[in-house]
Parts: C-alpha cells; structure tokens; sequence
C-alpha cells in the first residue's frame, strides 16, 4: 500500500530504468480503466496536460467518455521554468455537477494532482477523483493507478525527440541501458 506521505528527500532519481514502449503503456493504460470501471464511473475525464492527457485520452475512449484537458505544469518550451507546477489553463465548465476523473501519467508528490483538484472542484463537481498510470511506492497515491514502481520512467513518446531535423535520443536517456 502507498502512504499519502511525502518527503521531497524521498524522491531521489533511481538508477534502475523501466523503457515503456507504445504497447506496454497502452496496456497499462487498458488496466487502469478497468480499475476504474470496476469502480467508479465518471461522466467525464479530464487529462492533466501534458503528459497526462495520453492515458488521460486511451481511458476517455476505453470507458466511451467525453474528454478534456487541464494544463498544470513547471514547463515552458520544454524547460523546466517553476519550481512549483502552475494551472495555466480553467477547469472545464461541463464538469459542474458530474462524476469526474483526473487522470496524469505519474505521480510523486501530488502537487499536481492537489492543484488539478482544487481547480475541478471549483467548478462544482457532483464527485472526482484521481487515476495514474504510475505512482511512486512512497509520497501521494491517487484513487487509481496501473503500476507501483520507483523506477526512472522511459516513456515511449520521450526516448526519443526532434532535434536538428530528425528523432534523436533523447539527452536524458543516452548513457542509460533501457
């Protein structure tokens, strides 16, 4: 079980590696609305952009669900410009009165999260909660999520990038083993 707890000091980079690839993550994605569906069943589900709004739009179109997107984020241009995340972006008004599901593609510490929350609940849900494809073993645990793990995540849109007209490695990932 996941504690709620959390400790910045407790997140340190791991050295082990998990390299998702497309179809991996498309199945953890399947499992997770099935956590879900067994569950709850929202009315709507809002992605937490950006990473968040890939599971986020897999478990909309599993579940047969209108979508929607949330932007929280530390990011500007792909650096890293907050040390907190910020919301940049309103809470969907078709929220208001229905069962909502917050989906992001990790959780930590659960800023983002915790943020992502306060702004749906400001449009007066009837019900939300929270679902991850991943969640660390220590610090926030959402309502659901696919895997427990501390591992430096791989994603398959993120090992490689565009840079200087084609896909390279992306720098973070080049002297890994994945």
């Amino acid at each position: 079980m996941l504690s709620r707890s959390f400790d910045q000091r407790d997140i340190i980079p791991s050295e082990e590696y998990m390299e998702l690839s497309w179809e991996m993550f498309g199945e953890l994605c399947r499992a997770l609305a099935l956590k879900v569906a067994a569950a709850y069943d929202p009315e709507i589900i809002i992605g937490v952009a950006r990473a968040g709004v890939i599971p986020g739009a897999v478990i909309a179109s599993i579940l047969r669900r209108d979508f929607f997107s949330l932007k929280i984020t530390r990011r500007e241009g792909g650096q890293v410009v907050r040390q907190r995340p910020s919301i940049l972006t309103a809470a969907p008004r078709q929220a208001r009165g229905k069962r909502v599901l917050i989906v992001d593609e990790i959780t930590t510490s659960g800023e983002t999260l915790r943020l992502a929350l306060a702004a749906v609940r400001d449009v007066a849900p009837s019900e939300v909660r929270t679902a991850t494809s991943f969640a660390r073993t220590r610090g926030y645990t959402p309502d659901f999520y696919a895997l427990a793990t501390d591992a430096t995540l791989i994603y398959p849109w993120d090992r490689k990038i565009f840079e200087g007209g084609g896909l390279v490695v992306n720098p973070r990932y080049r002297d890994t083993d994945a």
